[in-house]
């Protein structure tokens, strides 16, 4: 952090290892004493704010010394937990923790970057995003195959500056600090699955009762085009029968708590019944034997090289991505 002095000194008068004027004559004297006044008052600045048990940052010193400081106390924790109070009935479960994982990288951004816990909503600046981008491209979250992709780092980016814009709008600051960063994304192209893969898929036998449980959920997905947030979801309750006989989904897509009504297939159908009486679906009430989503994709991984299916398989969670015969979720 660099602070400017408002004071000239001629190249010749000063002496950069020992940082002050050289010599004894009158022009040095002056400007040594002002240096030293000034670092008794950061010294005191500093020590004011240890007593009132503040969160003390080179910035916030500089603020205080400047007279810039007009904060009336509000961090970004503060709009952090008013963020979160907000969003608990009005945004899905999946939102919800995407969101929460974002705050967990500034917390740690805060910790191993800023030596804080907390920080004033008046000290974030463009140079504190560039920094946590910087922070984020270090993330190798356990489990996962590689580190965080720059769309993925550009997700967080955007939940982090959601969250600070709301103070703004809320009057806890008087102006936006993000505003001039540009949001910067890779063009991806999704690759899916062919007729024949998904019946290579289908007939596969496997020995192992975990795979084959992996694959019946990812097809079943296929088959219906329901996100696998809503599939674990779904209760025995949710089967519901025609007039005509036919078999049909009703549920609410948790991402818009809209109703959705899915006709099941042949295929859907047999995995819903293939799994009735199976022990995880009668103790959690649940129409299948779900896993978690994490679980579930690196369980896929598996699956696929047993196939021979070169493309990743998936599902993501909150969200469906379907090709023409939904055989990619």
């Amino acid at each position: 952090m660099n602070l400017s002095l408002k004071k000239r000194v001629p190249v010749s008068l000063w002496d950069a290892k020992k940082k002050k004027a050289k010599g004894t004559s009158s022009q040095s004297k002056q400007i040594n004493l002002y240096i030293e006044e000034v670092s008794t008052k950061l010294f005191q600045i500093y020590q004011d704010l240890k007593f009132k048990g503040e969160l003390i940052t080179a910035q916030l010193i500089k603020a205080e010394y400047t007279g810039e400081n007009d904060q009336d106390g509000k961090t970004l924790n503060n709009i952090i937990e008013y963020h979160n109070q907000k969003i608990r009935n009005t945004l899905a479960a999946g939102s919800i923790r995407n969101f929460g994982i974002t705050q967990n990288y500034v917390f740690k951004f805060l910790q191993k970057k800023k030596n804080t816990t907390d920080i004033y909503l008046n000290q974030l600046n463009f140079e504190f995003l560039s920094h946590f981008e910087l922070f984020l491209c270090e993330i190798w979250p356990v489990g996962h195959p590689k580190a965080l992709s720059n769309n993925t780092r550009m997700k967080h980016i955007q939940r982090l500056r959601k969250i600070v814009t709301l103070a703004y709008h809320l009057e806890w600051i008087d102006r936006d600090p993000f505003v001039r960063w540009k949001m910067t994304y890779d063009k991806t192209s999704r690759e899916f699955l062919t007729e024949l893969e998904l019946k290579n898929l289908e007939d596969k036998v496997f020995v192992s009762k975990r795979l084959d449980r992996v694959r019946d959920l990812f097809v079943f997905s296929c088959y219906t085009g329901i996100s696998y947030v809503d599939i674990v979801n779904l209760k025995p309750t949710n089967l519901v029968i025609s007039i005509d006989g036919g078999h049909w989904i009703m549920t609410k897509r948790q991402k818009t708590n809209t109703t959705v009504k899915v006709p099941l297939l042949g295929q859907a159908l047999d995995i819903v019944n293939k799994y009735k009486d199976h022990p995880s679906t009668a103790v959690n009430d649940s129409l299948l034997p779900v896993l978690t989503n994490e679980k579930l994709n690196v369980f896929l991984k598996e699956v696929a090289n047993f196939v021979g299916i070169r493309e990743k398989l998936n599902v993501s969670y909150g969200t469906t991505h379907i090709c023409d015969y939904r055989y990619f979720i």
